[in-house]
């Protein structure tokens, strides 16, 4: 199957330079030049992933992103900015961007985050060995319409927040590392933003744990990374 790809950016020659590369890779793009008919297209058309500048005439691509991600449906957002900062870096991943990347770039690179992305798209699909439903205690998580309920509650994640627990709620026991988590869920290492991890981490302990301090589904293993306890009773009452 063809993926198709949006890429939503304003300077028309780079715009036009990505859709030739990207169609070398036999991948289908449609291509827009502000804001506000990117979401549009976004919004209308079905696409395996969107390419998305940060800065855009009409809406800017952190509100775009913050669109897509109030959606129930997933696509993977690749963001594009000339700025450098830190702080733009993590705000693009914060808001849901799955990958992020500072003009000026390498085509090679590109396309190479643009290949990780499929692939942990792929992985994640493929990890079909985890159950549909997966009920831990008073959690309960339905994979293929990606939600998740507690104490018969429904609880809003982001993209991210889910792929997290979903991927730790799959392999309770087994202990990650910040580095594995950021190459498991975000597509490969981002080197020097294990923070990233932490911050997600806070915030879905905080939606899914009584006691955020205490927390009783997701645990810190100290000077390694996080687990999920296997030691909850899948069969307590709700």
């Amino acid at each position: 199957m063809t993926h198709r790809i949006l890429v939503v950016e304003d300077n028309k020659d780079l715009a036009k330079v990505l859709k030739m590369h990207l169609e070398d890779l036999s991948l289908k793009v449609d291509l827009t030049y502000d804001g506000v008919a990117g979401l549009t297209k976004a919004a209308t058309g079905s696409y395996d992933l969107i390419i998305l500048d940060l800065m855009l005439p009409g809406l800017d691509g952190i509100e775009i992103c913050r669109h897509i991600r109030s959606k129930s449906s997933y696509t993977p957002i690749l963001m594009l900015t000339s700025k450098s900062s830190e702080l733009d870096r993590i705000l693009g991943l914060e808001m849901g961007a799955d990958d992020y990347v500072t003009k000026p770039f390498s085509i090679k690179e590109l396309m190479a985050r643009v290949k990780a992305i499929f692939r942990r798209v792929e992985g994640m699909q493929n990890s079909k060995k985890q159950e549909e439903i997966i009920s831990a205690g008073n959690l309960v998580i339905d994979s293929s319409k990606r939600t998740v309920h507690c104490h018969d509650e429904p609880i809003d994640l982001t993209a991210k927040e889910f792929d997290l627990l979903l991927y730790f709620a799959g392999h309770p026991g087994r202990v990650y590392s910040r580095s594995q988590l950021l190459d498991i869920v975000w597509g490969y290492g981002h080197e020097g933003y294990e923070h990233t991890v932490n911050s997600h981490m806070n915030r879905l302990r905080a939606k899914i744990e009584e006691d955020p301090s205490n927390p009783r589904y997701i645990l810190t293993v100290w000077g390694v990374g996080y687990k999920f306890s296997e030691h909850i009773d899948n069969s307590e009452e709700k």
